[in-house]
């Protein structure tokens, strides 16, 4: 009882922060005129009318969407590793997605793919360093693996010549051009991710046990993990190529969501998914105020604090 009426607190939450969102702006749009339009078949071209349908409403479900990848992406790689410190941005795959993506930036040229291959790319550097160190050694492994890639990235911006504006601000991590062409490869990242995740959450409660624990039980871990470790990449690398890297949500909202569900995967991923959205519309929208900070700056900053603070206790 208490888990569904936290779920629903959470829905309950992220529908006044999506109406918060889709109301402020520029100018403010009043309640009633956004919900009016939002359920109208009118083909008005209106200013208020394309501004909430073209530019908030796309925005918005980038956001949310973006938000709800990243925590689950997070709660995936710490249940894999039994590590508290495991996400996309420790593990090095956020920047090898970049990695991949700046090289399509440049070039002009299948961007999501290249991102996809770079994040596959992180994946095997980092499991190659930590091979003989196990999981003890993964975010130790994926710092080394964000540092070389990270220098594989500042090496295609100083070649990048004219485009190297558009690859810094991308990298920075920004919803800021987000719109309707944007929608669908995003929400499709996210079902990629999240379909097999809750329907392995079972598996995934066995291997967090640590090393082994789950053969034990009969898990196969090794396809479980390539499963998961395959398709979380294939999301993230949607979310990259789409908006740049946006670090720090999948290891704080996994944290917060534990707190309020336990340690059963498919309630948290759930509700990380209802958290990180929530958190990622609060940061856009706080982004937006700040004269249109990169919300990656954002996450950043409030997320590295956070990982401070997780490896002290740890």
């Amino acid at each position: 009882m208490l888990l569904r009426s936290n779920k629903f607190f959470l829905i309950f939450l992220l529908i006044l922060i999506s109406l918060w969102r889709i109301t402020s702006g520029d100018w403010e749009i009043p309640l009633t005129d956004v919900i009016r339009y939002l359920f109208s078949d009118s083909n008005s071209t209106s200013t208020e009318i394309i501004v909430i349908k073209s530019v908030r409403l796309p925005r918005l479900l980038c956001s949310i969407s973006t938000g709800a990848l990243l925590s689950v992406s997070g709660v995936i790689f710490q249940g894999l590793l039994a590590n508290p410190l495991a996400e996309p941005y420790t593990l090095g795959i956020a920047a090898g997605a970049a990695f991949g993506a700046s090289i399509g930036i440049i070039f002009n040229f299948m961007i999501m793919p290249l991102s996809f291959m770079g994040a596959l790319t992180a994946l095997f550097l980092t499991a190659l360093i930590s091979f003989h160190g196990g999981n003890e050694k993964i975010i130790l492994a994926g710092v080394i693996s964000n540092s070389i890639l990270s220098a594989g990235v500042t090496f295609l911006k100083a070649t990048a010549g004219e485009k190297i504006g558009s690859v810094v601000l991308w990298l920075m991590g920004s919803f800021s051009g987000a719109g309707t062409k944007n929608i669908f490869p995003i929400m499709s990242g996210l079902l990629i991710i999240i379909i097999p995740a809750y329907i392995l959450a079972p598996y995934l409660d066995a291997m967090s046990l640590g090393k082994n624990r789950a053969a034990v039980l009969g898990v196969n871990e090794n396809l479980v993990r390539r499963i998961l470790l395959i398709t979380t990449s294939v999301g993230i690398s949607f979310s990259v190529s789409s908006f740049g890297i946006i670090g720090f949500v999948g290891l704080v909202v996994p944290h917060i969501s534990r707190s309020l569900t336990g340690a059963s995967h498919r309630n948290l991923i759930i509700h990380s998914a209802l958290v990180g959205a929530i958190v990622m519309a609060l940061s856009d929208g706080a982004a937006q105020k700040l004269n249109e900070l990169p919300v990656g700056v954002l996450t950043a900053m409030f997320g590295g604090i956070f990982f401070c603070w997780i490896l002290s206790k740890k």
